[in-house]
């Protein structure tokens, strides 16, 4: 099957070698994407296929990305993959979570189950094994936590150099500690993610750094099986919607591609609605879709929001999501701090867990039921992107009521459970545990 790079752009489409180091098009400077000439009789018979594979331990077919190979077939040579294991997170039923939105039922596709805790090793898994094929040895990312974690992970997994860079001051440690643990040189920068961004890209070639942010096409090809392993998890019934947080919108552009080549080769016979949710203080996109147009978007030169993994004001891959979102009825919501903390603890208290944002996940559906965009009983996936202790100094700070706003507003512990001291006696603990009967 032949594989190429192709310029997103519709103006454009100039293509290239699968094999060319590029993150834009040299042409017009548009967004590169990986494309294949599909074989839509061999996809006929890929569900069968993969369901088989399940069966086998071997790590390859135990990789929840490359079980789905044939949908990802830019890699020749399988003996150059560099897995961990990835994908296979599962989909959970959350009642709880689903009264609170007002749904009749609500499932969630959780990535925090990924080896370092994020849906970015789904991504990871393919951007380094690219790397290894074009013979790197160094490689970085910027990153505000998870894409560090992974990248560093997998980096080293390969034996390659992980550089990251981040914003001086704004990462959670949770996030931090993973990166310095797998041995990258990390790098703290005194600007924003996307001043850092911009720098990065200039130094790259120069400095022989292969990137692996989400403006990386592979990363968007190992993400895009998230929407494969969704559905074939729920036996090829497509949901009605399909939510997801909004930060630099690679998971958008990925999760819709895959229902996109889904459809395009048989696989599903229609699409979800996306819908994207962003953070209030960090809500470019929304704001575009107001009123889209070519060159109407407009970035936020200082974004803002404790949910840090969505804190980006000029998302590279905005016209890739602004594609997913016309092409499957989407739309964009944005939500306050104080909803995403609300809606994280509702999420701890279904036993699930998140990092902050993914909780924009469950309170962007919330609204979004509350508007009557999405009805009570359609079928939804929310898709939370981090696990629960990848911020534990946020969940700290919210149940013992001192999380405040980044412009320093007390948010409301709504669902706060303070830990309570109580003295060594017998009498006085049994008392309190008597209660709880």
């Amino acid at each position: 099957m032949r594989s190429y790079l192709v310029c997103f752009r519709d103006s454009c489409r100039e293509e290239y070698p699968i094999d060319s180091v590029l993150y834009q098009c040299p042409k017009c400077g548009g967004l590169l994407e990986a494309a294949y000439c599909w074989d839509c009789t061999a996809a006929s018979g890929w569900k069968a296929l993969w369901r088989n594979r399940r069966l086998d331990n071997s790590a390859l077919e135990q990789s929840g990305v490359w079980r789905y190979r044939e949908s990802i077939p830019f890699l020749e040579d399988v003996g150059q993959i560099v897995s961990l294991r990835e994908g296979n997170t599962p989909l959970l039923a959350a009642p709880l979570a689903a009264q609170y939105a007002g749904l009749d039922a609500l499932t969630f596709k959780h990535q925090g189950f990924n080896p370092t805790g994020s849906f970015k090793d789904n991504g990871m898994t393919c951007g380094i094994s690219q790397a290894v094929r074009l013979g790197k040895t160094l490689v970085g990312c910027v990153s505000t936590g998870n894409t560090s974690a992974s990248m560093a992970a997998y980096a080293s997994a390969a034996g390659l150099k992980p550089v990251v860079f981040l914003p001086h001051g704004n990462i959670s440690f949770g996030k931090l500690s993973q990166a310095l643990e797998y041995g990258a040189l990390t790098l703290q920068v005194h600007a924003n993610f996307d001043q850092i961004l911009a720098f990065v890209r200039q130094i790259a070639d120069r400095a022989g750094l292969y990137l692996l942010n989400s403006i990386n096409p592979f990363r968007i090809e190992g993400q895009k099986t998230i929407a494969i392993e969704m559905v074939d998890q729920l036996d090829w019934r497509v949901p009605d919607w399909v939510v997801m947080p909004g930060g630099n919108l690679g998971n958008c552009s990925a999760i819709g591609k895959g229902f996109l080549e889904m459809h395009e080769v048989g696989l599903i016979g229609r699409l979800p609605h996306i819908a994207v949710v962003q953070s209030a203080g960090s809500a470019p996109f929304f704001e575009f879709m107001k009123a889209p147009s070519e060159g109407g978007f407009r970035p936020v030169e200082s974004p803002e929001t404790l949910a840090t993994a969505i804190r980006i004001g000029d998302p590279v891959s905005w016209p890739k999501a602004w594609s997913v979102l016309r092409r499957t009825n989407g739309v964009v919501e944005r939500v306050s701090e104080q909803e995403i903390a609300d809606a994280k603890a509702v999420i701890g208290r279904a036993g699930i867990g998140c990092e902050p944002a993914s909780a924009a996940t469950l309170a962007g559906i919330r609204k979004l039921v509350a508007n009557h965009t999405i009805q009570p009983d359609d079928h939804v996936v929310g898709v939370l992107t981090g696990n629960l202790l990848k911020d534990p100094d946020y969940i700290y700070r919210y149940h013992t009521g001192q999380l405040k706003t980044p412009g320093g507003e007390p948010i409301t512990s709504t669902y706060g459970n303070r830990p309570i001291d109580v003295a060594a006696n017998a009498d006085a603990v049994v008392g309190m545990l008597e209660k709880l009967q």
